[in-house]
């Protein structure tokens, strides 16, 4: 029988979602943060997408957003030529970290003890958050505003991705390039898979897989309209992707094939990414809200519970109007 994927609705923001990314899994579950054109990041419990609480002092459009690990801290990069670490428990802010531009992306190192960032001013930098003071190391060779950086490799490198329409590969100790992938459109997005070192990339309706030390190609999948993101499932069974049509995609990562497409949201999505335990994805688009969708639909997980027709009583029976088992979320 087939089900229907029911995805949860997380609202509360006010303009469009262009970023999110999940915590690990901690002894309280796993934790989802967003960032916003509203200026106002926010914290939800990740499997449910409750919310709990918003991060306040950007005085800009947020453009990226990230939290470490074990869900202690997180980091976020604005239009007010900021990037701040906030303590993700009680929600002050801890540090504003003053940039010359837009900042655009932040990444914390496993240890948490290092942030990078990227922007408008082509330039990385290395935080040392321990010496905030100290002023950061910086990486030049962008001929354009950075997009998105993220730690490769143990935090033995670096991956940056920029609108010259390169991604780039970093070593930390030397500052020095190791190698560039050079593409005919600016790169959408990207995402790195420790487990496996596997960068994914989107440009135009391309989803790309790397060798993430290397750089060499893994796959190409081409999509049916332009992908803003993509995510690969943690065991690498299937990558889901969203775009320009509204829809989000799931694929089989082996043969490449459309599995499914979903619509829900109300404008282009912006971002997706797997959650830890890869039981859900979350999406965030320009209508404004974030959107959590079942990997295994018909699951009970979270707040989704299967409620089959069998199992309801005749007091119910009337309410049923198909043989269609629904999902309660």
């Amino acid at each position: 029988m087939a089900m229907r994927q029911t995805p949860l609705t997380c609202s509360g923001h006010t303009r469009p979602v262009v970023d999110l990314a999940f915590s690990g899994i901690t002894p309280y579950g796993y934790f989802l943060i967003s960032a916003c054109k509203d200026g106002k990041p926010m914290l939800r419990q990740g499997d449910t997408g409750d919310w709990i609480g918003t991060f306040l002092g950007h005085k800009g459009a947020v453009w990226g957003a990230t939290l470490n690990t074990d869900a202690t801290k997180a980091a976020t990069a604005a239009a007010d030529f900021t990037a701040k670490v906030w303590d993700a428990v009680s929600g002050d802010e801890v540090l504003t970290l003053a940039h010359k531009h837009i900042v655009k992306t932040v990444s914390f190192t496993q240890d948490s003890n290092c942030l990078l960032t990227g922007g408008n001013d082509k330039l990385l930098r290395i935080y040392d958050l321990s010496n905030p003071e100290a002023a950061p190391q910086e990486i030049s060779g962008h001929t354009s505003a950075i997009k998105k950086a993220l730690w490769c490799n143990n935090d033995k490198q670096i991956l940056s991705a920029a609108d010259d329409k390169t991604i780039r590969l970093w070593d930390r100790s030397s500052m020095e390039e190791v190698k560039t992938l050079k593409f005919d459109t600016s790169v959408s997005s990207m995402e790195y898979v420790t487990d496996g070192e596997i960068l994914v990339i989107t440009y135009g309706k391309s989803i790309a897989f790397y060798n993430a030390l290397s750089l060499d190609l893994i796959k190409t999948v081409e999509a049916p309209a332009t992908i803003n993101s993509a995510s690969l499932h943690p065991e690498k069974d299937f990558f889901v992707a969203g775009g320009e049509d509204f829809k989000l995609y799931k694929f089989d990562y082996g043969t490449k094939e459309e599995l499914e497409s979903y619509k829900g949201h109300f404008g282009p999505v912006h971002c997706v990414r797997f959650s830890p335990d890869g039981e859900l994805y979350a999406s965030g688009s320009e209508d404004g809200t974030l959107r959590l969708w079942q990997t295994a639909v018909g699951k009970t997980y979270g707040l989704w519970k299967c409620v089959l027709p069998e199992d309801l009583g005749t007091e119910n029976s009337e309410q049923l109007y198909t043989s269609t088992p629904e999902i309660k979320a």
